[in-house]
């Protein structure tokens, strides 16, 4: 699983980016965010991404002078999002290696695109890292090692566990059920998610649910109070709650905010 690394100064924005898709479907899952480029740096330090998606035009620091300065601290794929007047600024960041440049409104189908073609590019970086290093070691010439593709997976008990909630979101679960199922102590398996995806179990499970809200309530199938029903939440006011926590807005404004975006033509 490809971790990504979120950079938007607006909230609004980078919100719609983390709810708008599927990431698990893609093999991705968002660890970070960041509302500034000094941000961006720090988390980059911190949470090590495999993938950073970052808007240019960022206060405190931009986001082609977060990447450079990024790119000093580890290895990651990159990719830009800019407005119309800002693409001439997104063109500076070539000399970079920038795997996409995506122009704001985003489109859920490019988005995915450019995740793809910037997983590519980290798996190749990574092994030209590694071949280098071989070489290195290998200077008193002997035979050369084959690489495995051995970029690190998702061990089985994690991957279990999320697939583990896409099937089963909209029931009533917890980490204990997969204690059963897997047979192992429940504090293992949190460290284990912890450490592979930055998430609790608990965490992640609600933001999972969330999303799929998310989604509901931008194809505006149903009532709210029934959406929070079919993603898992049996207590209204606790999925109100957590939907505020994530999404720094209710489940009515998300719908209306959508609604508007529909009526002028977005995606």
């Amino acid at each position: 699983m490809y971790k990504v690394l979120l950079a938007e100064d607006e909230d609004m924005i980078r919100n719609g980016i983390k709810y708008s898709i599927d990431w698990l479907e893609v093999d991705c899952v968002v660890v970070g965010e960041a509302c500034n480029g000094e941000e961006g740096l720090e988390k980059i330090r911190e949470l090590r991404p495999d993938i950073v998606l970052t808007d240019i035009n960022m206060p405190i620091m931009d986001g082609i002078a977060m990447i450079e300065q990024g790119q000093k601290l580890h290895t990651f794929s990159s990719i830009i999002i800019s407005g119309y007047n800002e693409f001439h600024l997104a063109k500076q960041a070539l000399h970079l290696g920038v795997s996409d440049f995506l122009v704001k409104p985003l489109e859920e189908e490019q988005l995915i695109k450019a995740l793809e073609s910037a997983k590519s590019k980290v798996e190749l970086m990574l092994k030209y890292e590694k071949i280098a290093s071989r070489s290195e070691e290998a200077a008193d010439e002997l035979p050369a090692v084959a690489l495995p593709d051995d970029k690190l997976k998702t061990s089985k008990h994690v991957a279990k566990m999320i697939e583990y909630v896409q099937e089963n979101y909209h029931r009533k679960i917890s980490i204990h059920h997969l204690v059963n199922l897997l047979d192992i102590s429940a504090s293992y398996l949190n460290q284990k998610f912890k450490a592979e995806t930055s998430y609790t179990f608990n965490d992640f499970l609600n933001r999972y649910r969330i999303h799929k809200a998310m989604e509901l309530l931008k194809a505006g199938d149903g009532k709210v109070y029934t959406i929070a029903q079919d993603c898992g939440f049996s207590d209204y006011k606790y999925f109100i709650s957590i939907f505020k926590k994530y999404a720094n807005c209710t489940p009515s404004q998300y719908q209306e905010f959508c609604d508007r975006q529909s009526f002028r033509g977005e995606p």
